[in-house]
């Protein structure tokens, strides 16, 4: 439990870093999002994860 909760606030941290150093691109950022199709945004986001759980799993294994 101790690592989900480590895993969300670090999820916390990215994403506010992101937000506080690039606020002038998010609009941008929206804008392209909006322009994707949903076929991709969903692929990307398959991917991701399956990176995600792929890393964890090597850190797990090899760590």
């Amino acid at each position: 439990m101790q690592d989900l909760l480590t895993g969300l606030a670090l999820v916390l941290v990215i994403e506010g870093l992101f937000l506080a150093l690039l606020p002038h691109r998010l609009g941008q950022i929206v804008t392209m999002l909006e322009r994707t199709p949903p076929e991709i945004l969903r692929l990307g986001g398959l991917a991701a994860a399956a990176l995600g759980v792929g890393l964890v799993w090597l850190i797990r294994s090899f760590g």
